[in-house]
């Protein structure tokens, strides 16, 4: 068996910087919770190899004296253990970030970190449902739930996805005093990061709202979430992902079909009619024009599937 991470990690010198590390990501990179999470682990991780390796809790002296075969040591002890290519990038950017941070106040030398090569990425396009199948899934009397409020309630949430390309989280976060009204042709979002964006409301999903708001038992509070569960908190994202999984089955629907396959669809649909690619990144929300690109590869497999099925001489 392999040896159990040590409690302690780090030397009193690293804690301190990595508390203000965390400060710094959490306040002036405003980073999501989740990130915060998946990069402290990642780094404790990574410290509790360098204990191991040299013997006790490294210090910031003991960071600084670090080298590419260090970090090529704790990247294949990490293969060993079932780390993907995606865990393993994840983990390099979020040490490559706390090094970068000692070296900005001269406490270390990130060249190592910097030319340690990033694992290659899994080519992977997302999945979308079909024009017809999505919006099967946003219509009320699609949902299986037999709450007539409970029904619309899911529907609105996955008309958001779909509608405006939302995440599921984005959607679940909208306050009740932001709800689109009728005539109301754009909503502020806040997404990954904190930053917020504009995104397009069509009449049928502020409809869709409209009907969840008449129907439901409660009355949201302005200043609190406009979806609601059943007992009147907070709706737990999970509640629309086993929803959705409900209508898999009953719509004949692949495993694919998520919340999030929505906001997939959301994007290819637009880019298959001819939408401007820098339009629909902005839609999304994508800091990087690079990640929306994704999707002109679905746009490609598409165009080519109805070529092959169509043209005459395809099939030689």
């Amino acid at each position: 068996m392999p040896d159990a991470p040590p409690l302690v990690f780090a030397a009193p010198d690293t804690l301190e910087r990595i508390d203000a590390w965390e400060e710094h990501l959490r306040g002036e990179r405003r980073l999501s919770g989740k990130t915060l999470e998946a990069y402290g682990r990642d780094l404790r991780q990574f410290l509790s190899f360098v204990t191991l390796h040299i013997g006790n809790p490294p210090g910031i002296a003991d960071l600084a004296d670090l080298r590419m075969a260090d970090i090529r040591g704790f990247m294949a002890s990490r293969r060993r253990e079932g780390a993907g290519a995606r865990t393993l990038a994840r983990g390099l950017a979020g040490i490559r970030s706390f090094i970068a941070f000692l070296e900005r106040d001269g406490l270390a030398n990130g060249a190592a970190f910097r030319a340690m090569r990033t694992p290659r990425q899994p080519k992977t396009l997302p999945k979308p449902l079909t024009a017809d199948q999505a919006v099967r899934v946003t219509e009320a009397d699609e949902q299986l739930d037999e709450t007539p409020w409970v029904a619309a309630r899911n529907a609105a949430v996955l008309a958001l996805c779909y509608g405006s390309g939302l995440r599921i989280s984005e959607a679940l976060g909208i306050r009740r005093a932001d709800a689109p009204l009728a005539g109301e042709g754009v909503l502020r979002v806040t997404g990954k990061g904190g930053k917020t964006r504009l995104v397009p409301v069509l009449p049928v999903v502020a409809e869709a709202i409209a009907t969840y708001l008449r129907l439901s038992p409660f009355a949201p509070k302005a200043d609190g979430p406009l979806f609601l569960g059943v007992r009147g908190g907070p709706l737990s994202p999970r509640i629309i992902q086993l929803a959705m999984a409900r209508m898999r089955g009953a719509l004949g629907l692949p495993d694919s079909a998520t919340p999030h396959a929505l906001r997939h669809s959301f994007a290819t649909h637009l880019l298959a009619g001819g939408g401007d690619l820098r339009a629909i990144q902005e839609l999304l929300g994508h800091a990087s024009l690079s990640t929306t690109q994704i999707y002109t590869g679905v746009d490609t497999e598409r165009l080519l599937a109805v070529f092959e099925e169509t043209h005459p001489r395809a099939r030689r």
